[in-house]
């Protein structure tokens, strides 16, 4: 995998041989955004449990539940990352005759189809999300939903890669996204890669941004969407939302279905992950905050569905999103 915490002034690829190196990789960021998350998770499990080829079936299945448990203790809040390792629980319980070896070549199988799928949806999210772009406009997006986010084209990036093969221009602004600038660090590099236009605004510029008139619509990702269409995405977006909502400008998340947990009826009830203080105080290696003040990190925030305007899936689109809705959509 590329290691993202490098980005945008190195490109390295790391290789990781056990679950010890995939759950560091996705506890410190170098692998991120909720679909990438599920996707090396999966492969994860198949790297955990590869010694046990050999051994008894008992064996095996007690020490995929381990690697499962140990991944999934990684980050909280990216559904994706629970989907994934239920994904590949469920393939076990569903094949109990087969020898160990046979087990994990149906786990490798597994792995691989939730990679295939991944991509392909991004495909569709992006066919179904460029209908929402005008030619000539100015889009905002917060974090990174980008193809370092998930194992194709990304969820809102995908967005905006297909309205430009369609021939449409647009400008893309990115938010730096602090504390850790992943829309400075890789947002804006993968546009850049691209070819599309991008600008790198503060996240405290959004509402000026907006006000002049250069943004006609906002499109972010998502890591876990409750029930009635609340969406938890990187710690900012909800301030976006609101912002747009006061300046008339659509705010759309985009989304496979596995982000979707409808165990949970709202968004009061997803798990916030709490991240060091030194994400903040010493950013980059450099301390911005005095020593011994308190520092209050949380690493995402839940924007309420009354100001999603739609939510783009690899199905189509749910525009303003209720339960009734969303539960008929990925019926």
């Amino acid at each position: 995998m590329i290691d993202q915490t490098l980005l945008p002034t190195e490109f390295k690829e790391i290789e990781c041989w056990t679950a010890e190196g995939v759950w560091e990789s996705i506890k410190v960021l170098r692998v991120r955004g909720a679909p990438a998350i599920g996707v090396a998770a999966a492969y994860g499990v198949v790297i955990g449990t590869r010694d046990l080829r050999d051994a008894e079936r008992s064996l095996f299945n007690d020490k995929l539940a381990e690697v499962v448990s140990y991944l999934g203790s990684s980050r909280p809040t990216a559904v994706n990352l629970f989907w994934a390792m239920d994904r590949m629980t469920a393939v076990a319980l569903q094949n109990k005759d087969l020898t160990s070896s046979q087990m994990h070549d149906r786990l490798l199988d597994e792995a691989n189809a939730i990679n295939h799928e991944d991509r392909e949806m991004c495909l569709a999210i992006g066919r179904h999300g460029s209908q929402l772009i005008e030619s000539g406009s100015g889009v905002l997006t917060h974090c990174n939903a980008g193809a370092l986010a998930t194992a194709g084209e990304g969820t809102a990036l995908s967005v905006f890669f297909a309205a430009v093969n369609e021939g449409k221009s647009i400008h893309v602004y990115a938010d730096e996204t602090r504390p850790l600038l992943q829309g400075a660090r890789l947002t804006a590099w993968e546009l850049h890669q691209r070819g599309i236009p991008v600008t790198v605004i503060c996240d405290n510029m959004a509402a000026q941004v907006m006000k002049e008139g250069r943004i006609s619509a906002v499109v972010t990702g998502a890591d876990r969407i409750a029930a009635n269409g609340d969406a938890a995405n990187k710690i900012g977006t909800y301030g976006v939302a609101v912002l747009a909502k006061a300046h008339n400008i659509p705010f759309y998340v985009a989304a496979p279905s596995s982000t979707f947990d409808l165990s949970l009826s709202d968004g009061d009830k997803i798990p916030i992950e709490q991240r060091s203080r030194d994400e903040i105080a010493h950013g980059f290696g450099k301390q911005t905050v005095p020593d011994n003040v308190a520092v209050y990190n949380p690493a995402f925030d839940v924007t309420p569905a009354n100001l999603i305007a739609a939510i783009i899936t690899e199905r189509g689109l749910i525009h303003n999103p209720t339960t009734e809705l969303i539960a008929a959509h990925l019926a």
